[in-house]
């Protein structure tokens, strides 16, 4: 274990049949081996963040909407980040977008692991958020996941699936990504 420390697992994915929650439960619990405790998954349909809905720019911090004001909180809060995401049409989801610029200083200098899937392992939705979370100065880790899922389970459009199974093989590299993380996050108090 490295020290204790607040990170956020975000499940990038909102639509009604998903298994990026199951992804995200994977990754949060090797996050809290490797890590501490004190990681907590993030879903972001729990979150009522319009597109646009804020009249102001968000480097300007001046959140009009409770809901920005919340979402302002919740990632300031936090020291590290694990974006979980799906690859769709070769880019990461709106949702995930959408949650991504309603924010800007909260990002800033935070340490981020990104863990992508897809039915070619989720490259170019990796590559593409690299770059938002590079222009929101966040400290992408050089250990990204790229986790591909088997074709038979993307025609079966399956709502859950068991992510420590399936992606078992890459074990090993998630927990170097992990470790990563742990050794750019802050100290104990």
């Amino acid at each position: 274990m490295i020290h204790a420390c607040s990170v956020l697992v975000i499940a990038g994915s909102v639509r009604p049949k998903r298994i990026c929650l199951d992804v995200a439960a994977w990754v949060a619990a090797a996050a809290r081996d490797v890590l501490s405790n004190q990681v907590e998954v993030i879903d972001l349909k729990d979150w009522a963040l319009p597109m646009d809905g804020e009249p102001g720019l968000p480097h300007r911090g001046d959140y009009r909407l409770e809901a920005t004001r919340a979402w302002s909180r919740k990632v300031g809060a936090a020291q590290g980040m694990v974006f979980v995401t799906p690859q769709y049409n070769w880019g990461y989801p709106a949702p995930l977008k959408n949650a991504l610029d309603h924010l800007y200083t909260e990002w800033a200098g935070k340490p981020a692991v990104i863990v992508a899937y897809g039915g070619h392992g989720g490259d170019r939705c990796a590559r593409q958020l690299r770059e938002v979370l590079t222009g929101l100065h966040m400290r992408p880790m050089r250990t990204t996941l790229r986790l591909p899922l088997r074709r038979d389970l993307i025609e079966a459009d399956l709502a859950s699936i068991d992510a420590a199974v399936e992606f078992a093989p890459q074990e090993r590299r998630l927990r170097r990504a992990l470790g990563q993380l742990g050794r750019c996050l802050p100290g104990p108090g």
